[in-house]
């Protein structure tokens, strides 16, 4: 799988696809519901199995190819349908799952600013990691591109973590994440980040 190179520009096209990132079409998707604008930025991490990298198996879970026998963990996952749009790997490897026009199902039972259902107007990141550890510098030199590319294309208004949208059921990005770098590279209102990010 290749890497994207450190700071390269990354750009959307028509049909919401990623320059540069691996495809990998997700079954989970559907359309957004008509007249959705595309507003939420929406961070996320992930690992399978937990706290483990590099073993393809979030691919798998996105893709329904995750066999529940292949790790105890993995049994209380089965039957799970889900996605994201985007996956950044430690090595800072790109793939998309779902175009952007699409809805992934990423966010689940969510809430932003009194709407409900994030999935509708949402664009969904998962950085491969934990809450706690540090994200690799590879990642950030693939998520700030991106992330400026997905502002070039879309009116998204605000930055938000899955903790942020679901409070007490999720907790990622987590402290681990550099709230801050990501606002100070991207050039961006502090504003657009949830309020204590910045701290």
């Amino acid at each position: 799988m290749p890497s994207l190179q450190p700071d390269r520009e990354l750009s959307v096209d028509i049909d919401g696809w990623a320059t540069g990132a691996r495809r990998l079409p997700s079954p989970n998707r559907d359309r957004r519901p008509p007249g959705a604008s595309i507003e939420l930025l929406l961070i996320h991490n992930i690992s399978l199995p937990p706290g483990c990298f590099g073993t393809g198996c979030v691919e798998r879970l996105f893709t329904n190819d995750l066999r529940p026998d292949a790790h105890p963990y993995f049994a209380g996952l089965e039957g799970l349908r889900v996605s994201a749009h985007f996956l950044v790997a430690r090595d800072g490897s790109l793939t998309q799952f779902v175009p952007c026009g699409e809805r992934a199902w990423h966010a689940g039972a969510s809430e932003f600013e009194g709407r409900s259902g994030c999935n509708d107007f949402s664009i969904g990141i998962e950085l491969e990691g934990t809450d706690e550890l540090a994200y690799a510098e590879p990642q950030y030199r693939v998520l700030l591109p991106l992330a400026r590319a997905l502002f070039a294309a879309y009116p998204l208004r605000a930055v938000r973590g899955h903790c942020h949208v679901a409070p007490g059921r999720k907790t990622d990005p987590g402290p681990a994440f550099d709230w801050r770098r990501l606002a100070n590279e991207l050039g961006i209102d502090p504003s657009l980040f949830a309020p204590g990010c910045m701290r």
